[in-house]
């Protein structure tokens, strides 16, 4: 009787979760489609901190000036400290665009007491991108390569809204065998625990944004008080679209197959670290909220396997209606990586995976090497 009890929850769990929480699963919902032809022309600066971004920063600032957008465009790289000539190779890339006068280069500043890097060097390039006085600063990796409309794209987005933050979650490198058996799991995740209808809600709490590509207006970011608002949080994107909402912004997050990232883990291990450096800040350094995650991941995603073996009809039956749920919601994901639909049966072992990268940045934490 215990044992077909505990095997309800998980199914119940995923009856909400596919059911009542934003349609997170459903991906044409979420796939940014803005028509942007009639879209007014706009000014915007992008703003690009960078340090040792050699191998991306030229394809994305040559990305940048191949946009299909009428407004104007100044692209702004903060040059972090680099040590692999990425200042001079987005230069070039710019010189071979055409497009030198729309360059500005910054030689990153000494790190100041109290700030991330990312976010100090971003200070930098917004205090140099309000000289120019545009509608819209873009937030920008040096790893991004931005879609022909993106830029249009998300102007659309914001003037269609009147929303105050508009962000990309790009589409993320997925070639290696690491990034395909995990990388799609990494946006289901994200986008379940942050559904888009939510964020776009006013009257949900619910906010995030996705740091390669955030377009802001500047007034919204001066009424949070600027990005020193933000200043020591490592989870920088979704601590500005807080802070934003907060202060009564309407913010938006869509998916894009155009615009991707070209960073690639190669590794396992990669992606792992990738994880850890965030996750447990994620949980607020809580023992609790990390006992309660670990014990939630264990109970939704791994028992309704085990329970396959529990050699009782009820709790099994349960046990395979709730994989079945899970493999469902998470199908649409893995179509729009181009993966087979076998792998979406394998959720519970990427959990798995989740799980123990989440336990080793808590780890790191404790051993003083948080966010490392």
């Amino acid at each position: 009787m215990l044992l077909t009890v505990i095997a309800v929850v998980p199914l119940v769990v995923w009856i909400y979760l596919i059911g009542f929480r934003g349609m997170y699963w459903r991906m044409p919902n979420h796939v940014a489609r803005r028509d942007s032809s009639r879209v007014a022309a706009a000014s915007i600066v992008v703003i690009i901190p960078a340090r040792n971004e050699a191998a991306g920063i030229g394809e994305a600032v040559t990305s940048l000036f191949e946009q299909r957008f009428r407004g104007k465009l100044h692209v702004v790289v903060v040059d972090d400290g680099s040590t692999d000539g990425t200042a001079d190779i987005a230069a070039a890339a710019a010189q071979q665009a055409d497009r030198i006068s729309d360059l500005t280069l910054l030689r990153g500043k000494d790190l100041a007491a109290g700030w991330t890097g990312k976010l100090w060097a971003l200070r930098q390039g917004i205090a140099k991108a309000e000289e120019l006085h545009p509608d819209f600063f873009l937030f920008a990796d040096g790893d991004i390569r931005h879609g022909r409309n993106g830029l249009a794209e998300l102007v659309a987005t914001a003037e269609s809204g009147s929303y105050d933050l508009a962000s990309y979650m790009v589409k993320l490198s997925c070639k290696t065998a690491a990034e395909k058996a995990l990388i799609p799991a990494f946006v289901y995740f994200f986008l379940q625990l942050y559904p888009p209808a939510w964020i776009r809600a006013e009257k949900s709490s619910t906010a995030a944004a996705a740091g390669g590509c955030v377009l802001i207006r500047p007034d919204a970011l001066e009424r949070i008080g600027g990005i020193a608002a933000i200043r020591g949080e490592v989870i920088d994107d979704c601590a500005l679209a807080r802070a934003v909402k907060r202060s009564g912004g309407r913010i938006s997050m869509d998916l894009t197959n155009e615009t991707e990232s070209m960073r690639e883990y190669r590794t396992f291990g990669e992606i792992g670290r990738m994880i850890s450096r965030t996750a447990f800040n994620q949980l607020r350094h809580s023992s609790l909220l990390l006992i309660a995650t670990l014990a939630g991941l264990f109970l939704i995603y791994v028992l309704p396997v085990l329970l396959l073996f529990s050699g009782k009809p009820l709790p099994t039956l349960l046990g395979a209606a709730a994989w079945l749920a899970m493999s469902l919601s998470y199908l649409p994901m893995v179509g729009l990586y181009s993966r087979s639909m076998i792998w979406a049966a394998a959720l519970p072992l990427v959990a798995l995976f989740y799980s123990g990268a989440t336990m080793h940045s808590a780890i790191q934490y404790w051993r003083g090497r948080g966010g490392e």
